[in-house]
């Protein structure tokens, strides 16, 4: 049998709205990735991935990104929030090092809580029980720096779990569970590729592809998994464009997701090679 694992990166508001269009294009064309064995959610990907595995179907999901983002926060991650998170990243230490002193700034910077943030996760996501199939969420314990992936065994309930996934470290406040307070896990790497240890195909949706060494790299990353195929797809010219500089900005949501929708036309046969017959 085949395994395979689709790999949701983080990239804000238009990164959730871009995956949903490069998804729902996909499937348009009959290669519907959304039925993996193994679905993995990075910040903006932990969103979509709770949502397609979700009880909503695909084509319900898309549409609603082309609805206004009312009930949406705006917000701006600039070149200085970006250069401030730099320094502690790349200061020697482990990973766990670095990102506790990216927890340490953040819990500085905003005051643990943001309830109305959490609602605004209820919102996307429309639904709070996890699904009975592999949909892992990442995430970092601020206090700590421990890395942490969250599942259905968790006892971290799917609003919460996605809330700390999405909790940009300078711009949201950590979000508490259990006393325990949790960031993005987009800062240990932008989609955490190598958590598909295992699988034989694997799929990668990366909004945004940087990472702050080589070994965090979305391709070392998938080299480690062990697969035999694996697809990254990234916005092309058209669709960086259309997404904008700030991926935060709910007004960008729409014409990302049609954007997205139109670059999976460019993917479909690099994608139906690599995905296994009769999964989408």
């Amino acid at each position: 049998m085949t395994r395979t694992a689709l790999v949701l990166g983080g990239g804000g508001v238009t990164g959730i709205a871009w995956e949903l269009g490069i998804l729902t294009g996909l499937a348009d064309a009959g290669v519907d990735v959304t039925g993996a064995d193994t679905v993995i959610g990075t910040s903006a990907g932990s969103v979509v991935g709770a949502q397609v595995t979700g009880s909503r179907s695909l084509d319900d999901v898309y549409s609603s990104q082309l609805d206004p983002p009312d009930h949406e926060i705006g917000a701006r991650v600039g070149r200085t929030t970006m250069l401030r998170l730099v320094p502690p990243m790349v200061l020697p230490g482990s990973e766990q090092r670095k990102l506790r002193r990216i927890g340490r700034m953040s819990m500085r910077a905003h005051p643990p809580g943001g309830e109305e943030r959490i609602e605004v996760i209820r919102s996307r996501l429309g639904e709070t029980r996890w699904p009975e199939r592999d949909l892992r969420i990442t995430a970092f314990e601020a206090e700590t720096g421990q890395f942490v992936i969250f599942d259905r065994t968790s006892g971290v309930d799917l609003v919460h779990a996605v809330a700390a996934s999405c909790a940009v470290p300078l711009v949201w406040p950590a979000v508490a569970v259990d006393g325990r307070h949790y960031l993005d896990g987009g800062l240990r790497s932008t989609a955490n590729v190598d958590l598909a240890l295992g699988a034989d195909v694997v799929v990668v949706l990366a909004p945004l592809p940087r990472s702050f060494s080589r070994a965090t790299s979305i391709q070392a990353q998938l080299a480690r998994t062990g697969a035999r195929a694996g697809v990254v797809i990234t916005p092309d010219e058209r669709a960086l464009v259309d997404i904008g500089r700030n991926v935060l900005d709910p007004a960008k949501r729409a014409v990302a997701a049609r954007s997205g929708r139109r670059q999976a036309a460019d993917l479909v046969e690099e994608v139906r090679r690599a995905w296994p017959t009769g999964q989408g």
